[in-house]
Formats: C-alpha cells, sequence, structure tokens
C-alpha cells in the first residue's frame, strides 16, 4: 500500500511539474514570438528610415548648394544606423537566449513527461490486482494450513490412542501367554 501511494504522490507531483513549466514554456514561446515582431517591425522600420534616408541623400546631392547641411544629416543618418545595427545585435542576442531557454524548457518537459501517469496508474492497478490476487491465495493456503495442522492433530491424537491400545493388548497378550505357560 506504500509503494501505491508513493505511486500515487509522484504522478501528482508530475501533474504539479508539469503545470507550472508548461505556464514557463507558454510565456517564454509567447516572448520570443513577440521579441520576434519586435524584430520585423524594427527591420521594418529601419528599411523604411533608410528607404527615407535614400531619398533625403539623393535629394541632398542634387542641392550642391546646401552642402553644410548634407553633411550633417549624413552623419545623422550614420549614427542612427549604428544605433539601429547596435539594437539589431542585441535583439538578436535576445532571440537566441529565448531560443536558447526554450530548448532548456522544452528537454524538462520531456524529461517529465518520460513519467506517463496513465502508464504508471496501469501499473499500479495491475500491481494492485497481482497483490490482491496473492493475498486470496496466501488466504486459501492459510486456511489450508490450519485445516491441515488441525487434521494433523486429530491424527496423532488418534495414533496415541491406538499406541496405548496396543500397548495395553501387548501386556494382556503377555499376560495371557504367561498365564497359559504356567
Amino acid at each position: 500500500m506504500l509503494t501505491a501511494n508513493k505511486l500515487e504522490k509522484i504522478m501528482e507531483l508530475e501533474d504539479n511539474l508539469r503545470a507550472e513549466y508548461q505556464g514557463k514554456l507558454d510565456a517564454r514561446d509567447a516572448e520570443l514570438a513577440q521579441a520576434q515582431e519586435q524584430l520585423a517591425e524594427q527591420k521594418a522600420q529601419m528599411q523604411a528610415t533608410i528607404d527615407q534616408q535614400l531619398a533625403t541623400l539623393s535629394e541632398l546631392s542634387r542641392k550642391a548648394s546646401v552642402n553644410d547641411n548634407f553633411e550633417q544629416q549624413i552623419r545623422e543618418l550614420t549614427n542612427r544606423s549604428e544605433n539601429q545595427q547596435d539594437e539589431i545585435t542585441t535583439l538578436k542576442k535576445r532571440v537566441k537566449t529565448l531560443q536558447k531557454d526554450l530548448a532548456e524548457e522544452r528537454t524538462t518537459v520531456k524529461e517529465l513527461t518520460r513519467y506517463d501517469p496513465a502508464r504508471m496508474k496501469k501499473n499500479l492497478d495491475a500491481a494492485k490486482k497481482k497483490l490482491a490476487e496473492k493475498t486470496n491465495a496466501n488466504d486459501l493456503l492459510q486456511k489450508s494450513l490450519s485445516k491441515t495442522k488441525g487434521e494433523k492433530a486429530t491424527l496423532e491424537r488418534q495414533v496415541k490412542e491406538l499406541e496405548s491400545k496396543l500397548e495395553e493388548l501387548q501386556s494382556a497378550l503377555e499376560d495371557e501367554n504367561e498365564s497359559e505357560a504356567a
């Protein structure tokens, strides 16, 4: 019975752990998807910014008289693109760490699913049935043993009675033989 209780507790623990980690996995999946969406949005924004900047640069190149403004805008755009590239690098690193965390969580879930509750419950039920059968067989054997012991005691009493009668008959026979011989 202790083993059955332990198995039930293990199954309950597994269900609790699965419920706990499934939420984390879902949160990690959502966070990863959100980070990928942000990356895509930023990429689109950057492309739009780059396209806009290219248009601005071509317009400024046509205007040679505004050379100082052109150089200033080039510096600003360069700084922006460098900043955006740094942001992209940071986001890529974050995506990689999130993917790594997701892989770890998946291995944890995979490890937890090895303990299949349905299979464990089936094995527990089979073990309970075998235990009940063996208990019944043991009870029958105990009853049979008790009955056999009772029969043995009765037979031993009968043997003692017969031995005492045999001794009485032998002594009576000897007494008769002595009286005939005398």
